[in-house]
């Protein structure tokens, strides 16, 4: 008996030790993403919408979204009407996909890599990280096009957002204790990281506004949660249905275990 809890012991001892690493590596190899807010029920088929005209504006002239179809904008109740005068510019066919005229050769010259798709991108990213991302640009002078983001360092795409969300600079913060770099981070609002240089020199990489843009931070923000919905609706547009259906399904289960219950006892009640 002693010798089964010494290895339990020392399992769970190994368990934790894991964790720890885990978290240790983890806080070393990447930012500390910002969540996506949770949008309610109520209010959601209005973000979709706004996310729906941002997409057409200022994503889809790069990047296309080949598996999503302009028709199914109807489940977000927008008629064929309002889609095809407000969001259909590159087609007259409301059956047609997302695409953009820019050619995979083209985007490879002008930018070094061609825009992805972004259908499914928040099913491979995740809404935090799509979140993190349009909020982590900053101007940095050593990139070709000015721009570097915290989230995706050294990325291609330059900040195409920058008059709505203003520019933001990198403020990097040197600590020479672990401890204090981490506590720092703890405090630092929004995307923040550690990196190590050094044997005993710590860099907290936060984000500072240097210049206001014509959205205040508060708007802009919005329209990013706005813009992630709808990347995130795209990437699964049964998802509004199948959550509701479920829901459905749980109360109609739930009302056939109340009677599934009472006939039970009804049963049992003389063995009992």
């Amino acid at each position: 008996m002693t010798t089964r809890l010494q290895t339990l012991a020392w399992l769970l001892l190994g368990c934790l030790l894991c964790a720890v690493a885990t978290a240790s590596w983890a806080a070393e190899s990447g930012p500390r993403l910002e969540p996506a807010p949770v949008t309610g029920a109520a209010d959601l088929q209005g973000s979709l919408q706004r996310g729906a005209r941002n997409f057409v504006n200022y994503c889809l002239n790069c990047h296309s979204a080949q598996y999503m179809r302009y028709n199914r904008l109807r489940d977000i109740g927008l008629s064929e009407a309002q889609i095809a005068d407000n969001l259909m510019f590159a087609t007259d066919k409301i059956g047609s996909t997302m695409t953009v005229a820019m050619s995979k050769a083209d985007a490879q010259t002008w930018f070094g890599a061609a825009p992805p798709d972004l259908t499914v991108e928040a099913r491979v990213r995740g809404r935090d990280w799509l979140y993190s991302y349009l909020l982590g640009f900053y101007r940095d002078d050593k990139a070709a096009t000015g721009w570097n983001n915290l989230v995706f360092p050294n990325v291609a795409m330059p900040h195409v957002l920058w008059s709505l969300s203003g520019t933001q600079k990198l403020v990097e913060t040197t600590f020479e204790d672990r401890e204090q770099a981490e506590a720092f981070l703890v405090s630092a609002r929004g995307i923040a990281e550690i990196e190590r240089q050094g044997e005993r020199k710590y860099v907290v990489k936060t984000l500072a506004l240097d210049t206001p843009g014509s959205m205040t931070s508060a708007e802009y923000r919005g329209f990013v949660d706005d813009t992630v919905n709808y990347l995130d609706y795209m990437a699964e547009p049964a998802k509004l249905r199948r959550i509701s259906l479920g829901i459905m399904v749980l109360l109609y289960l739930g009302v056939l275990f109340v009677f599934a219950y009472v006939l039970k006892r009804s049963y049992w009640k003389d063995v009992h």
